[in-house]
């Protein structure tokens, strides 16, 4: 082989001049970025800005997955993009302030090509400290949590608005000198993304801040893609019309914007279906003489606090004629025979599937039970009658509650005569009682 054929050959196996210092400079610009500047520190900071009011508020979700995603998707959206817009902002306005705006003219790179080293690593540690709360929050509600899981389409939306909503927030840096326009910026975001939120029309889902509640729906399997591209549609658009050789180019993005925009604001709250992993019932273990409980296979964990606070009010009610055979969460509708159980609600009254305060939920669901629900009131006009049975009810309530007192004091003697009744004389008279709760006329409740 001559010389010249070597040196042919060699000249055709290398890139053409020029690439290969572009592509080399451009990887030591993405490492110099993601190491120094704002851009550790930006992912530090959503990290902690979603963690710290997600664990201030943990009894509220831990438990639940649907929970945890709603709280989660609310701190990300609300904090994080508005605190992501700010980073991403300082970042494109740092040629401003260190008087180098001009000289990037003389770069013979794109505008593109300048934009996309600068803001791409902020994104990328945006997106890991999201990924990082994310784990935190996740790893904390997996030990209580019933039926479910999370939602992929949910994180997947999350990250894509974080990331959209940061290159959006550079380009206004690049275009805005003003040195207080990134924390304005951010403060015009949180506004402009939570205010759809007190609007009725459908419009409000356009917003990635609009508040879910996934405790029993999931999105549509095409959730994601068209939130994907109206929230990428915009920072695309916005992208390329400030950096793009030709600024036509941007047309393409908008019109995908327009298009899922069109997509989701018809559907509306059709954007969610029931889930039926949550949704369906889950009962406790039947036993002899036990009502049986049931509730939403996502809160199926807490049926053991739950039997527990219940167990006096079923001694109680044992042997009475008419006592429920059973007890459904509020979500369900009774069947022949049950009765609806007292609320239980993460962060009131319920904290990692164990009931905070089980006197007040037996309380609450003995009230369900003796509760009458006459639309047009007892039938009667006789004041004292209607007093004898509002008492009666109370008396009832409060002794099979086990409670220490009446909610009218008034009360207390009729607690005293069912305390001391014999044991077979009160479950006659209980019997009688629990009859009369199907019927709104005073003379058919038994007096005591």
């Amino acid at each position: 082989m001559t010389a010249s054929a070597t040196s042919v050959k060699t000249a055709a196996g290398k890139p053409p001049p020029g690439r290969a210092p572009a592509r080399t400079a451009l990887r030591t610009a993405l490492r110099t970025e993601l190491r120094r500047g704002i851009a550790p520190w930006t992912g530090l900071a959503v990290a902690l800005t979603l963690l710290v009011p997600l664990w201030s508020k943990a009894a509220q979700w831990q438990g639940s997955w649907g929970a945890t995603q709603t709280e989660l998707h609310a701190a990300a959206t609300l904090f994080g993009g508005p605190l992501v817009a700010a980073a991403t902002c300082w970042q494109g306005g740092r040629e401003h302030r260190r008087r180098t705006a001009e000289l990037l003219l003389s770069v013979p790179r794109s505008r593109l090509a300048q934009v996309m080293p600068a803001a791409t690593p902020i994104l990328l540690w945006a997106a890991a400290g999201y990924l990082l709360a994310l784990g935190v929050v996740f790893a904390a509600t997996a030990p209580y949590t019933g039926a479910g899981g999370p939602s992929l389409s949910v994180v997947v939306t999350d990250l894509g608005s974080l990331l959209s909503i940061g290159f959006v927030g550079f380009v206004v840096g690049r275009l805005v000198r003003w040195r207080l326009i990134a924390p304005v910026l951010a403060a015009a975001l949180y506004v402009l993304l939570g205010a759809p939120g007190y609007v009725e029309s459908d419009v409000r889902f356009l917003s990635p801040a609009e508040q879910y509640a996934f405790e029993r729906s999931v999105p549509v399997w095409w959730f994601a893609p068209v939130l994907l591209a109206w929230t990428g549609g915009i920072a695309a658009t916005v992208l390329l019309a400030y950096a793009a050789r030709r600024r036509l180019a941007a047309v393409l993005p908008l019109v995908l914007a327009v298009a899922a925009g069109a997509v989701i604001v018809p559907a509306g709250e059709n954007l969610f279906r029931d889930d039926p992993a949550v949704a369906r019932r889950v009962c406790s273990a039947p036993a002899a003489g036990t009502p049986q409980i049931c509730v939403k296979a996502s809160d199926a964990p807490v049926l053991p606090s739950a039997s527990a606070a219940l167990a006096d009010v079923f001694s109680r009610l044992d042997g009475v004629q008419g006592a429920p055979v059973g007890y459904v969460d509020s979500g369900f509708a009774p069947k022949d025979g049950e009765a609806v159980l007292g609320s239980a609600t993460r962060g009131w009254n319920l904290t990692r599937n164990r009931l905070t305060d089980p006197q007040a939920y037996a309380s609450n669901t003995v009230l369900t039970l003796v509760d009458r629900d006459c639309p047009d009131g007892l039938g009667t006009s006789d004041r004292k009658v209607a007093e004898r049975v509002h008492l009666t009810d109370d008396a009832v309530r409060t002794w099979l509650a086990g409670d220490d007192s009446p909610w009218d004091p008034d009360a207390r003697p009729l607690v005293t005569r069912l305390t001391a009744m014999p044991d077979a004389d009160r479950k006659v008279w209980l019997g009688r009682f629990l009859a009369s709760l199907k019927s709104c006329e005073p003379a058919e409740v038994p007096a005591l």
